[in-house]
């Protein structure tokens, strides 16, 4: 049964949940990423492998971790290896088929900021960083990005170039020897996202319940493309609905306990 009180963060976490599948192994980023991962682990997918940067292979936790090195994730994982034998074997041996991903900047190619806002020697804000973000844009079978709508996020050119997408656009990504497919889809808080097949260019592929065109086009930085054939998002079911409100009631209260 469909929900019809929902937010649209709440959309945006069961939307990207949806795109994963019960044979993936999934490399999570933490944040929404790892949000969509355990409701899709939580719900259709109870089969899917997660991994976390830290090395924990089949992590299965309760609540969602704050950081990679989050005790939850090695006390729920099936093993946990190191970090050179998650990125050497793991990662950039081809074992992995989806890698989940966020960014502070993105342009419409699916290129990823996530290093500094401006100039670099003279930033207006300096970010986390790549981490793992660059291996993972490119050793992945293929990636899906999460983010919240905002013009000072989804941009034409980023500021600094943390993981490649696809580049330039077109073959740019396999010019440059990269065998893995890239981001093949962009979950926001508006819409669904795919990149066109000839230019890679992020299309809208799906818009959300009651979300209007004008509604995304206010918070985009670029001009925006349709596919032919737009759908609506599905809006989220109640089984979606309470698997995610509970985890995140469950994070909270365990992050409230640790405070106290």
């Amino acid at each position: 049964m469909a929900a019809t009180d929902f937010t649209p963060d709440e959309m945006m976490t069961i939307a990207a949940a949806r795109a994963l599948s019960n044979d993936d192994v999934c490399f999570v980023g933490i944040g929404a990423p790892s949000a969509a991962c355990n409701v899709a682990r939580l719900t259709h997918a109870p089969d899917i492998t997660l991994i976390y940067e830290s090395g924990t292979i089949g992590t299965a936790p309760s609540v969602l971790p704050l950081s990679i090195g989050d005790g939850e994730l090695c006390e729920t994982a099936l093993t946990t290896v190191s970090v050179p034998e998650m990125f050497r074997y793991w990662l950039q041996g081809g074992r992995i088929t989806v890698g989940f991903l966020g960014a502070a900047q993105l342009d419409p190619f699916g290129n990823i900021n996530t290093t500094v806002i401006g100039d670099y020697a003279h930033p207006k804000t300096r970010l986390p960083g790549g981490g793992g973000a660059p291996e993972i844009a490119s050793s992945c079978g293929e990636v899906f990005i999460t983010m919240k709508q905002a013009k000072r996020g989804m941009v034409k050119a980023i500021d600094f170039f943390t993981s490649f997408g696809h580049g330039k656009g077109g073959t740019d990504r396999q010019d440059r020897g990269i065998t893995t497919k890239g981001p093949t889809l962009l979950v926001t808080d508006l819409a669904l996202w795919r990149p066109n097949p000839e230019t890679k260019e992020f299309e809208v592929n799906a818009i959300h319940p009651g979300v209007t065109r004008d509604e995304i086009a206010d918070s985009c930085g670029w001009d925006i493309r349709y596919r032919d054939d737009v759908e609506e998002t599905p809006p989220p079911t109640e089984e979606e609905l309470t698997t995610l409100r509970e985890i995140k009631a469950r994070t909270a209260e365990a992050h409230r306990r640790k405070g106290a």
